[in-house]
């Protein structure tokens, strides 16, 4: 595929938007209504082990004090929690996301800067920190090209990137666990703890972008496309991905 030619995550998925064009307005609403609920619904999807799995993935890629981060799609904050954990500095994480019910909710967690801003155009300057990180929102935005050429040009030279994601298994027995987990039950338990249907609307748009994303080798190929050297995946459980790339030393930034 051709850098210049959009890459959607997945095709529109008429049950919860009828369009492409509709679809940013779809996940901003989405978001907003389960914003108070969404460390809940976490702590149910990863049994407690979200934080150590991301903290770790941030010490993966080279994070460390004096570093500073910008945390795209940053929801409640939950990745930018532990970038703030391991950098020390309130000042060295910037948050950013659609969503102003998210934003409301990391506001009131963290002293951290705050934007609100598509991932497909980062309202923030060139070259202006050393890791972008993104968690669990690939799904959700409109082109990979330019998503990740944006990154690209955010990061400084020698910076890096890293996304987490949850992938369909391969193994069709997993993936008939994980559809029934993450279709069936997690909506169910949400709905019965916090008696809000939004959860269940979101949980099965949340499998249902997992059942349809595109594979993990192209989205591989669209971050190298975009300017990363290094670019890789590490896979835990056939489940959790973590795809990472670093912006060459005297890289100039990507173009459109």
């Amino acid at each position: 595929m051709k850098p210049d030619q959009p890459l959607e995550p997945h095709p529109t998925l008429p049950d919860y938007y009828p369009d492409l064009a509709q679809r940013p307005t779809f996940v901003r609403g989405l978001f907003d209504r389960t914003a108070r609920h969404y460390d809940h619904i976490n702590r149910l999807l990863s049994f407690g082990s979200g934080g150590w799995y991301r903290r770790r993935a941030l010490l993966r890629v080279g994070l460390r004090p004096g570093l500073t981060v910008l945390d795209v799609a940053i929801g409640t904050g939950l990745v930018a929690r532990q970038a703030l954990a391991i950098t020390g500095d309130p000042q060295a994480v910037i948050g950013l996301d659609i969503s102003a019910g998210m934003l409301a909710e990391v506001r009131r967690l963290l002293g951290i800067s705050l934007i609100q801003g598509l991932m497909e155009q980062l309202p923030v300057a060139d070259a202006c920190c050393d890791l972008v990180s993104m968690g669990y929102a690939l799904r959700h935005v409109a082109d990979l090209n330019v998503t990740f050429r944006e990154f690209h040009r955010a990061l400084r030279p020698g910076g890096a990137l890293l996304i987490l994601e949850i992938t369909r298994p391969a193994h069709p027995v997993k993936r008939a666990l994980l559809k029934f987990y993450l279709g069936r039950l997690v909506p169910l338990l949400g709905w019965l703890t916090t008696g809000q249907r939004d959860l269940q609307t979101l949980m099965h748009y949340y499998w249902d972008t997992i059942e349809n994303c595109v594979p993990p080798e192209t989205i591989l190929e669209a971050i190298r496309a975009a300017g990363f050297a290094e670019v890789g995946c590490h896979i835990e459980l056939d489940l959790f991905r973590a795809y990472f790339g670093r912006k060459q030393s005297g890289a100039e930034p990507a173009g459109d």
